[in-house]
């Protein structure tokens, strides 16, 4: 982890007197949307990226991804000099693809979800030669995004618990292995959009889970499927996973704007939302929260308001 020290941001861990009074815990957000390139993706990127001989970066790189995991490859590449190709689905938010290509990136827009993106980028893939860089099934990654983790843990050693959005796992992966290593004690909970369960799913009923369909406002977690890495690793250091609706996610996008004059997309308020959620059920005095990501479509700022509507924080 000492060769990301120099390249990538130590985040902030941001305390709210407020949240601390509604919640009833003492509350640290990890701001990962102010993260290079707005989320905790660069992170993995990099670390991904430093681990490959000359000879293969020569080749180039390609990967498919939901937007977050794009610009995080296209700047980590650019960084290092490497050619860089992203797979991103039709529906991506502008600002994401967007932010991508002028990282220096080919992007190319194909299918409606994130997996139509990644079975032509595999295809691509065996075209080219390039090096693929999977989003969250590949242990490099996982091991760079658990960086986090020990950031958090020398930022407040009180913590016992850790909230983590999931969506093919590399994130919440990489925390629960760091976090374990330097306290076995602590407490891992992940949270998926009831709209893309399929980690949920496969956690609780102990075996691989697909779903054949998404339909939540956190396109960066709307994934069909587990990693096939990544999941067995839950199952080993992950203790809890729980979802929450949109209507909390908009609400707690919401909150974070008002209170605390931070944006924040879908995927980087989930965590939020399952702590405003389960906070009657969360047995915690020092409570993590991995804010994951700050790239959010503004365009859907109406949504995010009449979603949210039914839903009001308060002490």
């Amino acid at each position: 982890m000492g060769r990301l020290k120099p390249i990538v941001h130590r985040t902030p861990l941001l305390t709210s007197e407020t949240t601390n009074r509604i919640v009833g815990k003492n509350v640290y957000f990890k701001m990962e949307n102010q993260q290079k390139t707005g989320a905790f993706k660069f992170r993995g990127a990099t670390f991904k990226l430093m681990q490959l001989p000359k000879k293969q970066l020569k080749r180039g790189v390609i990967t498919a991804s939901a937007g977050n995991h794009a610009q995080g490859v296209a700047y980590a590449a650019a960084k290092l000099g490497v050619k860089a190709t992203i797979y991103m689905g039709e529906k991506t938010p502008a600002a994401k693809v967007d932010a991508t290509r002028n990282y220096g990136a080919d992007v190319i827009l194909t299918g409606e979800t994130f997996q139509e993106a990644y079975e032509a980028s595999l295809k691509k893939q065996m075209q080219t030669g390039a090096v693929y860089i999977h989003p969250f099934d590949d242990h490099d990654i996982m091991a760079g995004q658990g960086s986090i983790a020990m950031e958090m843990l020398r930022q407040e050693d009180r913590m016992d618990t850790i909230i983590v959005p999931i969506g093919g796992g590399g994130l919440i992966s990489g925390i629960a292995v760091g976090a374990k290593h330097v306290n076995r004690n602590i407490k891992i909970i992940g949270v998926q959009a009831q709209g893309a369960p399929a980690m949920h799913k496969s956690f609780h009923q102990k075996r691989m889970m697909h779903i054949t369909s998404v339909n939540t406002i956190a396109e960066g977690i709307a994934v069909k499927r587990p990693g096939q890495h990544t999941l067995p690793i839950i199952q080993e250091y992950v203790d809890d996973i729980v979802t929450v609706t949109d209507a909390e996610i908009a609400s707690a996008i919401l909150y974070m704007l008002e209170r605390n004059k931070t944006l924040i997309e879908g995927a980087g308020a989930a965590a939020i939302a399952a702590l405003f959620a389960y906070k009657d059920e969360l047995k915690s005095r020092h409570c993590g929260i991995v804010v994951s990501g700050g790239n959010m479509d503004i365009s859907m700022m109406p949504k995010i308001q009449q979603l949210a509507k039914s839903f009001h924080y308060s002490a």
